[in-house]
């Protein structure tokens, strides 16, 4: 079992109190560009994230100034994130999970948890000065969901794929263990609540499992929570598919309330799972029909060739924008959709 397994397997157990119509969108991902502005990256949604660069740039605040906000929020000793200021984490191990994917595990102070909520993410920053900077000088700060659970003490735990030439992943790529990351958060998405729907769909591209599988954990350690939730996952290759083992293992124990489609763009010989990318077809057969009304939620992310012809992108970070695309073909509402 890896040290990825043993952190996230836990929180899958109920026991535990709470771990486009083109081919272009699913090939080989567009490298991350050494742009601030660059909207590839794993985990928070693709679409509309330069939006969110800019409304967070002009808050960035200290260290020192992150202590003083956790002070006045009465949090020391709880949760170590803080939504409005980067705290700097030390980097406690890295482990290789495949050909272009690594988890970087970060310390938390002793007795705290992250204080994420779900669905929520991070934009993390170069912890030294001087580093990681983009091509106006400015630091680069991009956003991440952890795939660690909430409510797991002394760890935050990032499952992240390296862009070569991207000044972030490159600068963590390049991170040894002890080193730091500044990180600030939790960035609120939507606003989980057990039982809302009776079904949630996730439809994802390659990194952007990461917000999905922060609701589908959820969904797993709350025993009162009966939504059943059907993960429709589109990558290139079977080596592609990030944390496949975990989503297997939970369809498997769980096979009435957890269902899990694997979309390859290119499968092997012997592929029993849908091939091409994700379509109509697809998603009619995978998804609940949209006549369901409110007993269901959908929810995208993914590269933007990959949005765009789901679901349409976001117009920008606060705006989800029209409802395009499969979905719209489908019969969806705009009501019935969330874009990450």
């Amino acid at each position: 079992m890896t040290k990825m397994q043993c952190l996230i397997r836990p929180t899958l157990r109920a026991s535990r109190a709470a771990f486009p119509s083109s081919r272009a969108y699913s090939t080989p991902a567009a490298k991350e560009s050494s742009s601030n502005l660059a909207p590839i990256l794993i985990g928070l949604g693709f679409a509309g994230a330069g939006g969110f660069y800019y409304s967070t740039l002009g808050s960035a605040k200290t260290t020192a100034d992150a202590k003083q906000s956790v002070e006045k929020r009465g949090l020391t000793g709880k949760t170590a994130l803080v939504p409005d200021a980067f705290v700097n984490f030390k980097l406690a191990s890295i482990e290789k999970y495949n050909h272009n994917t690594s988890t970087f595990t970060f310390e938390l102070p002793e007795g705290t948890t992250s204080g994420m909520t779900v669905a929520s993410a991070v934009v993390v920053k170069a912890a030294t000065e001087g580093l990681a900077l983009n091509k106006n000088g400015k630091p680069a700060i991009k956003p991440y969901t952890p795939v660690s659970a909430p409510d797991v003490q002394g760890k935050l735990t990032f499952l992240i794929k390296h862009y070569p030439g991207g000044v972030m992943t490159e600068h963590i790529f390049g991170l040894k263990p002890g080193d730091e990351l500044s990180v600030k958060g939790p960035i609120p998405k939507f606003a989980y609540k057990a039982n809302e729907f009776d079904t949630v769909g996730l439809i994802c591209g390659g990194s952007g499992i990461t917000p999905m599988w922060q609701i589908i954990q959820q969904i797993d350690s709350d025993p009162t929570d009966k939504t059943k939730a059907v993960l429709v996952f589109g990558n290139v290759s079977e080596a592609d598919i990030l944390m496949r083992k975990e989503f297997e293992e939970l369809a498997a124990r769980k096979p009435d309330q957890f269902k899990v489609h694997f979309v390859l763009d290119k499968p092997p010989t012997g592929w029993k799972g849908p091939a091409g990318y994700i379509d109509s077809k697809v998603l009619s057969q995978a998804l609940p029909a949209a006549t369901e009304g409110d007993k269901i939620k959908l929810f995208v992310c993914g590269p933007p060739g990959q949005v765009e012809s789901i679901s349409g992108n976001k117009a920008s970070f606060k705006d989800q924008g029209p409802l395009k695309g499969v979905l719209a073909s489908l019969g969806y509402t705009e009501a019935q959709v969330y874009k990450f």
